[in-house]
């Protein structure tokens, strides 16, 4: 994609998530770029301005007006989502919302009844889109364990896990039985979103584990540690079970014949390694000498996570532009977050949640 064919999008709301898409654009500008931000006060459009070089504004409608973009991404609380994103599709604008596109099942129907009929929403779910993940997907849909039957999960919480377990499975939108618990262990926690804190002392952290059987017969595991996302002194794992094999985190086991059953790994290329000089990125991960996801964005030297955001903004150009599928449809992140909504019900209840069948479902 060319300097002068680069993505262009706006942003509504300037907190620390707007600033991953500022920093994603500024890395890779012909690919991408801000045609403007949203701030609530001219002070801290000043701010902004001053940090990303990047025009502000402090209403939607002096933003597009100033200069149209293909699409916006409303980067604000989650009451404000719904209310950002019927605003911008009252303009005719392609919005690419946070997770989740509204706080509260009421929220979600609302919205939906507001905005569904449109298509112009997607949603930022960006985990299908990191690399491990890529690959596994890729491998899943090539049939090398027969039928998925089963996805555990621990990395990540609530409806980005659910969206994983989901989309691996298969499963769409079925109902889904959800048990939920939730258990309470002392923990060091050192690191945070703001850096090493200095302090080893253990403190209660929650643990949630919750079981989603799905109506066409998939079982999801859910099992999530407060901050497990930074936390160094906790891992994340994913299994995968199927008819004919299983993969866990990356390791590939099927069967090559009915007598034969064959291990494989999921391999990355890394450069920047000992005297490579090609600059420290992802180049690729393999299987048996196979690429299964090849990095389309090197040169930004992106960690997994931003290359997750940044295929997902370079999807959500090519929609925009016609040339491309849905990247994450607005009724996918609301059935994501319905679940997620029943984990935290079965928690609360002690008991079972089933999940309804919602009008986002079609």
């Amino acid at each position: 994609m060319s300097a002068q064919s680069a993505g262009r999008f706006g942003i509504v709301g300037s907190g620390w998530r707007s600033e991953f898409f500022l920093r994603l654009a500024r890395q890779l500008p012909e690919r991408m770029s801000v045609s403007g931000v949203v701030t609530r006060t001219a002070e801290r459009g000043a701010e902004v301005e001053a940090r990303w070089g990047v025009p502000t504004f402090r209403t939607v409608a002096e933003m597009l007006a100033a200069e149209r973009p293909e699409f916006v991404i409303p980067s604000v609380p989650w009451p404000v989502t719904p209310e950002v994103t019927r605003e911008l599709v009252k303009h005719d604008m392609p919005v690419l919302a946070e997770t989740p596109p509204a706080p509260d099942l009421d929220g979600l129907r609302d919205l939906w009844s507001a905005v569904g009929s449109s298509g112009l929403v997607q949603v930022a779910e960006q985990y299908l889109l990191m690399p491990g993940h890529a690959a596994r997907l890729a491998l899943l849909r090539e049939g090398v364990i027969g039928r998925v039957t089963s996805v555990q999960m621990s990395s990540t919480h609530l409806y980005h896990a659910v969206s994983v377990i989901r989309h691996m499975l298969g499963a769409g939108f079925e109902d889904v039985t959800v048990n939920a618990r939730s258990f309470t262990a002392p923990l060091a926690d050192p690191l945070t979103p703001a850096g090493w804190t200095g302090d080893a002392t253990p403190r209660d952290a929650a643990t949630t584990i919750a079981t989603l059987e799905f109506s066409g017969g998939g079982m999801g595991l859910y099992d999530f540690t407060d901050n497990q996302w930074w936390n160094p002194l906790r891992s994340r794992r994913i299994v995968i079970r199927g008819s004919l094999g299983e993969l866990v985190d990356d390791r590939l086991v099927r069967l090559a014949d009915p007598a034969t059953p064959v291990e494989s790994h999921l391999i990355r290329r890394q450069t920047g390694i000992d005297l490579n000089l090609e600059g420290f990125e992802l180049d690729h991960i393999s299987v048996d000498g196979r690429v299964v996801y090849r990095n389309d964005f090197k040169g930004g030297r992106f960690s997994e996570d931003d290359l997750a955001v940044v295929a997902l903004l370079d999807r959500m150009t090519a929609w925009c532009r016609g040339r491309g599928p849905e990247p994450y449809p607005l009724a996918e992140g609301c059935q994501d977050h319905l679940i997620s909504l029943a984990i935290g019900e079965s928690i609360e209840t002690g008991g079972p949640v089933t999940t309804a069948r919602e009008a986002w479902a079609g």
